[in-house]
């Protein structure tokens, strides 16, 4: 092992045999320093799985939800730090000298400041309020890779198995351990979800929503009334 820690990509995925081979081969180098890669696939029925197994460590059959998925993952990594990343998300170059610094801090977990893929200013101006309002507030959301320390993964609990806010819910409880490591350098994530949604009406739509469950709306009904607005064209 040519660094100071072990560490564990944790890679939930559903449906992804198109995009998953360049996403997994971009993570090549990690394991070929000896650090683990980890596939929870949730019953995909286009191969998914079997196009993944070449290019991890393990492929392993979950029950469908993304926190559900990282849970089966985490539970099962063999190394000292874990990094759940979305299959759109690509880490950056040196990803590994940054998270090999984490490692001998005192924080207990962190994440990665965020770009988006698209080349429009807007994106920029997007990706830029993400990274400062995770500073401002602590709290991580899963586009920016978040990464803990395996014991304190485990002594949590993993995470809450919502339908959605999972990130935001996990981020709260490791607030409460240590502020977050904030890792400056970008992890690049698809902005397809803006480009299809609008990039207004998509912004609109997740700051209402979790307005809604800063309130105490539950995370089944926020669910519903996502994937309601992103059939009717809401976002």
């Amino acid at each position: 092992m040519s660094d100071s820690f072990s560490l564990s990509i944790v890679v939930p995925v559903w449906m992804e045999a198109a995009g998953i081979v360049p996403a997994l081969e971009a993570l090549q180098p990690l394991r070929a320093k000896g650090h683990e890669l980890i596939v929870v696939d949730s019953g995909s029925t286009d191969g998914t799985a079997k196009v993944a197994g070449p290019l991890a460590d393990r492929v392993i059959q979950s029950e469908r939800g993304r926190a559900v998925q990282m849970n089966t993952g985490g539970f099962v990594a063999k190394s000292q730090v874990l990094l759940f990343l979305h299959a759109d998300t690509h880490l950056p170059q040196n990803a590994l000298d940054s998270l090999n610094k984490f490692a001998q801090s005192d924080k207990a977990w962190g994440r990665f400041d965020v770009r988006l893929s698209g080349r429009g200013a807007m994106f920029r101006v997007i990706a830029w309020f993400m990274n400062q309002r995770s500073r401002l507030t602590g709290i991580c959301t899963g586009d920016q890779a978040l990464f803990v320390r395996r014991e304190v993964f485990e002594a949590l609990g993993g995470f809450e198995p919502m339908p959605i806010m999972e990130d935001i819910e996990m981020s709260r409880r490791l607030r409460l351990v240590s502020r977050p490591y904030c890792i400056k350098s970008q992890v690049t994530t698809d902005s397809r979800r803006w480009e299809q949604g609008g990039i207004w009406k998509t912004i609109f739509l997740m700051w209402r929503l979790r307005w809604r469950y800063w309130r105490g709306e539950s995370p089944e009904t926020l669910a519903h009334s996502y994937r309601s607005d992103v059939r009717n064209g809401k976002s």
